[in-house]
C-alpha cells in the first residue's frame, strides 16, 4: 500500500474496526434501500442490553418495537437527508431491554454498493448526558418562571472589564424587548436622578471594598414608567480576597413597596385619628364637666342667697354658664355631623362660586380690614365636593387671614387651587402676622388652641376645618414665619 492510499482500510482492517466499535459499545445499523435488508452489528444489540439474534433484526421491528414513536419523524428526516448526500446527526429514544427508553445519538449516512444504496449510521447512548441536559433545562426552565413570577431578574458585572450582563426577566423589568448589550452608566441612567449617585458608590464600594449592597430605588423603564425595583449586589471574591465579579439580583417591588407606603400613611392617618379622637373625648368631658361643676355651684349659690340683688346677679351668671354650654354642645355637634355626612351631599361644584358666597357674608369684615384678595382658580375650576364643608374651609380660612393681620400693613391674600395627577389642591397665602410654628405647630389644630391672644379667637375655626379635609380624605399643610406671613396648602381629595 502506497502512501497516498494510506485512507483505505483492507477488508480485515474493516472488521477490525468493527470489533473494536463494538467493544467501545458503539451500534452499528446498515440497511439496503433496493432489497430492504437490515444489518445490526453486536454493538447494537448491546446498547440495547440484547444478544445478538434475541430479537428480531429488521426495518419494521426497529420501528414498531425499538424506536420511540414521536421520534420516527426525525429519524426518517435525517435518513432522508442522507440520500441528499449530507450526514445528519438525530437524537432519538431507543427501547433498551433493562432499562426503558434511552437516548441514542444517530449518524447516518449514504454509500452505494454493487448491491444497491445502502444508509448506514452509528449509535451511541447519551442517555447520562441528555438526562443531565434536560434536568438542567428543566432548572433554567423552572428558575426563569420562578424568576417571572416574583419579577426577580439576575445581572452581574465583570470587575476586571465592567461588562454587564442581564438575565432574560431583568431585561424584562427594565422594558428592552431587543435585550441590548449596555454598560453599566447606561443601566445606572434608568434609575431616577436622585438615586443614581447612590446606585454608582454602592456598585464601587461592592467593586473596591467587597462591600455587598441591598438598597430600594425608584426605576424609569424604556416606556417611562416609575416603579420601584430592589438592588441587590454580592462580590464574589478570588484567593486573594479580591472582586472578580459582582453578581446580584433585580427586583420589581413597585406593588409591594406602595402597599407599604399606603399601609404606613394609612396607620399614620389612623394613628392621628386616634389621637384627635382622643382629644375630641377629653375636651367633651373636661368642658362638659367644667360647665356642669360651674352651673351646681351656682344653683347652689343661688338658692342659699336670699337677697333679690345677689339672686339677680347670680341667675346672670346661670344664663352666661348656660349660653357657654350651649355653644360648647353646638361645636360638639358640628364636629360629630362632619363625620355622619361624609357618605352624602358631594356634587361638582365651582370653586368661584363659593367664594363669591363666602365672599358676600364677610364682605363688610373685608371691606373694613382693606384686604386686597387675589383669587385664581384656572388650575382647577371645579370639584366634586361637600358645598357646605368647601364653604366653611374657605370661610375659616379667610376669617383668619383677616383676622391675623399684620397691624403694619393691609392683607394681601392669595387664593389659588391646581391639580396634580387627580389630587386637586387649594392654596391660601396671606401676609399676616403667621405662627411660630415650632412653639405651636402640634396644636395649631387643636381644639379650643390660640396663640395671640385676640379676644375674637375661640380655635375652633382650623379645628373643623381640618376635620372636614381629612373625613374626606384629605390633608393641609401649614407654612408659616412670625411677622411674614402664613401659607395654608390643602389637598382636597
Amino acid at each position: 500500500m502506497s502512501f497516498s492510499d494510506g485512507h483505505k482500510f483492507s477488508g480485515e482492517s474493516i472488521a477490525h474496526i468493527a470489533r473494536i466499535i463494538d467493544n467501545i459499545h458503539l451500534g452499528i445499523w446498515e440497511y439496503n434501500t433496493d432489497t430492504r435488508q437490515v444489518k445490526w452489528s453486536p454493538g447494537f444489540y448491546t446498547a440495547l442490553g440484547y444478544k445478538p439474534g434475541e430479537i428480531e433484526c429488521s426495518y419494521n421491528y426497529f420501528f414498531e418495537h425499538l424506536l420511540y414513536y414521536h421520534d420516527k419523524q426525525a429519524f426518517l428526516a435525517s435518513t432522508y437527508h442522507t440520500r441528499l448526500g449530507n450526514s445528519p446527526v438525530v437524537h432519538i429514544r431507543l427501547l433498551t431491554k433493562q432499562n426503558g427508553y434511552q437516548w441514542f445519538e444517530s449518524t447516518t449516512q449514504k454509500h452505494d454498493t454493487a448491491d444497491g444504496p445502502v444508509i448506514y449510521g452509528v449509535l451511541s447512548n447519551i442517555n447520562v448526558l441528555k438526562v443531565s441536559e434536560t434536568k438542567v433545562a428543566e432548572k433554567e426552565l423552572k428558575c426563569a418562571e420562578i424568576g417571572r413570577i416574583a419579577k426577580i431578574g439576575s445581572w452581574e458585572i465583570d470587575a476586571a472589564t465592567m461588562a454587564l450582563r442581564f438575565s432574560k426577566e431583568t431585561y424584562n423589568i427594565f422594558e428592552l424587548d431587543a435585550q441590548p448589550q449596555i454598560t453599566v452608566p447606561e443601566a445606572i441612567s434608568f434609575f431616577e436622578p436622585q438615586y443614581r449617585q447612590v446606585l454608582t458608590a454602592a456598585i464601587e464600594n461592592a467593586i473596591k471594598y467587597s462591600k455587598p449592597y441591598d438598597i430600594e430605588v425608584l426605576f424609569k423603564t424604556a416606556r417611562n414608567n416609575v416603579i420601584w425595583v430592589r438592588c441587590k449586589g454580592v462580590p464574589v471574591l478570588d484567593d486573594y480576597g479580591n472582586c472578580i465579579i459582582l453578581r446580584g439580583i433585580f427586583q420589581d417591588i413597585d406593588s409591594i413597596k406602595k402597599k407599604g407606603i399606603t399601609l404606613q400613611s394609612s396607620l399614620n392617618l389612623l394613628d392621628d385619628q386616634n389621637k384627635r379622637l382622643q382629644n375630641f373625648a377629653y375636651i367633651v368631658s373636661h368642658n362638659l364637666r367644667s360647665h356642669a361643676g360651674n352651673l351646681k355651684f351656682m344653683v347652689n349659690l343661688f338658692e342659699e342667697s336670699h337677697l333679690q340683688d345677689d339672686r339677680t346677679e347670680i341667675f346672670s351668671h346661670i344664663k352666661t354658664i348656660s349660653e357657654s354650654l350651649s355653644a360648647t354642645m353646638g361645636h360638639l355637634d358640628e364636629i360629630v355631623k362632619i363625620q355622619s355626612e361624609i357618605s352624602k351631599g358631594r356634587k361638582v361644584i365651582d370653586f368661584e362660586t363659593i367664594y363669591n358666597n363666602v365672599e358676600s357674608v364677610l364682605h363688610t369684615n373685608i371691606a373694613n380690614s382693606g384686604a386686597q384678595i387675589n383669587i385664581d382658580f384656572a388650575g382647577c375650576p371645579q370639584i366634586d365636593y361637600i358645598p357646605a364643608y368647601l364653604e366653611s374651609i374657605f370661610q375659616n380660612l379667610l376669617t383668619n387671614a383677616i383676622k391675623y393681620k399684620h397691624p403694619d400693613r393691609n392683607p394681601v391674600i392669595n387664593i389659588n387651587t391646581h391639580k396634580i395627577g387627580r389630587e386637586v389642591y387649594l392654596v391660601f397665602e396671606d401676609n399676616g402676622i403667621g405662627i411660630d410654628l415650632k412653639r405651636y405647630g402640634d396644636e395649631l389644630f387643636g381644639m379650643y388652641k390660640t396663640f395671640h391672644h385676640n379676644q375674637d379667637a375661640k380655635g375652633i375655626g382650623l379645628f373643623i376645618t381640618r376635620n372636614q379635609v381629612e373625613a374626606l380624605g384629605g390633608s393641609i399643610q401649614v407654612d408659616s414665619a412670625v411677622n411674614v406671613g402664613t401659607k395654608f396648602t390643602i389637598k382636597l381629595v
